[in-house]
């Protein structure tokens, strides 16, 4: 393949250079993968409606944001274990970000830490949150206040872990189980072995730092067994406690938004987690159309993003901005940290060009009348 012009080109990529293991831990969906196809299905569907002799002779992709302007609609989401795609990978992904301008989530299962992020980048930083129990939640999002990070991001769509059959076939877990079937996985694809044996396996470096040791906590996120009791009563009471921004992601139904926001939201992710957990929903951007963010507050969505055609969709269905996961870990996958930027640069000019061809000079006037 000669230089990648697509995000599909780096997920080709990313196939070739990653484990079967490890490409179908980042790749996969619950059961069938229904949601999964859907997500990209749905988007698909969309069609753009042109106006004629718009004066596009410049545009202008930035967005109000908050109490700022993002330079791109775009964010970079939160994805656990991606330091299994390449060591240092949240420390490059947070990097590539502060370089576009746009914010980086930190998950709660990353494989670097809190404060490792906070002292790799001074770009804008944002802590995803995980409830696997109550005491662990209140140290990881003291840590996160700490260490600087001024929106909480709370994921609420996974009472239990989805049932993610590649997984469960290929055994993939961390620490790595070192079967058969892996280990020739690794054999294959001998830079990537090499790799992770020069900088030492992946674990969950917000629970194996100087700030947290907990092995059982570690087995519960590796499962995705989190706190199921975790209600509205518990977000109101978060709200409380967190000085700063919060948004709640994981959001499918327009009344569940509506309550977010009146618990004090700062915004909500209209999200299905990528098709990973519930395989039958609705995609999210489906969603999207029948939500509403009151004045100041922010909407989100996530799920299947691979154009910038795909973000300028979702801004004209009155999101705010997108969230980016598996896109960036291609690029990761295929190039390294240059690869990330390769990616945003990727969206950026997709959208750009579409914003000239379909008469709208900036995405803060993108609206329904650009759809057919």
């Amino acid at each position: 393949m000669g230089r990648p012009v697509s995000v599909e080109d780096y997920r080709r990529i990313a196939a070739r250079r990653l484990p079967r293991a490890v490409f179908d831990y980042v790749e996969g969906g619950a059961g069938d993968e229904r949601g999964v196809a859907r997500n990209r299905a749905a988007l698909e569907r969309i069609l753009l409606s042109p106006h004629a002799l718009a004066d596009v002779s410049s545009r202008d992709l930035s967005v109000p944001f908050f109490d700022r302007r993002l330079p791109l609609p775009l964010v970079i989401g939160p994805t656990g274990l991606s330091g299994s795609v390449r060591p240092g990978a949240d420390l490059m992904l947070a990097r590539a970000a502060a370089r576009a301008g746009v914010p980086f989530v930190l998950s709660t299962a990353s494989t670097s830490s809190i404060e490792e992020v906070a002292r790799a980048s001074d770009g804008e930083k944002w802590f995803q949150l995980y409830v696997l129990n109550r005491d662990l939640a209140d140290s990881l999002t003291r840590r996160a206040l700490d260490a600087g990070f001024h929106t909480l991001v709370l994921t609420v769509d996974v009472a239990v872990s989805g049932r993610r059959e590649r997984d469960v076939r290929n055994g993939f877990g961390i620490p790595f189980r070192m079967t058969p079937g892996f280990v020739a996985g690794c054999a294959v694809r001998p830079a990537w072995s090499l790799s992770q044996l020069k900088h030492g396996l992946p674990q969950f470096g917000n629970l194996v730092s100087a700030q947290a040791k907990d092995a059982s906590s570690q087995a519960l996120l590796m499962l995705r067994q989190m706190d199921a009791s975790f209600s509205w009563d518990d977000l109101e009471a978060l709200r409380a406690r967190w000085p700063h921004r919060l948004l709640v992601k994981g959001i499918m139904r327009a009344e569940d938004a509506e309550r977010c926001f009146a618990c004090g939201a700062d915004g909500v992710v209209i999200s299905n987690h990528g098709g990973r957990q519930v395989e039958d929903t609705p995609a999210p951007i489906d969603v999207l159309a029948s939500v509403t963010a009151p004045e100041g507050k922010m909407m989100l969505v996530d799920g299947g993003f691979r154009r910038g055609a795909d973000v300028v969709k979702a801004l004209a269905l009155g999101a705010n901005g997108v969230l980016l996961g598996r896109a960036p870990l291609y690029g990761l996958a295929a190039r390294g940290e240059a690869g990330v930027d390769e990616v945003i640069r990727i969206f950026q000019a997709e959208m750009d060009n579409t914003l000239a061809l379909i008469g709208c000079p900036r995405a803060e006037d993108l609206s329904r009348d650009f759809l057919a």
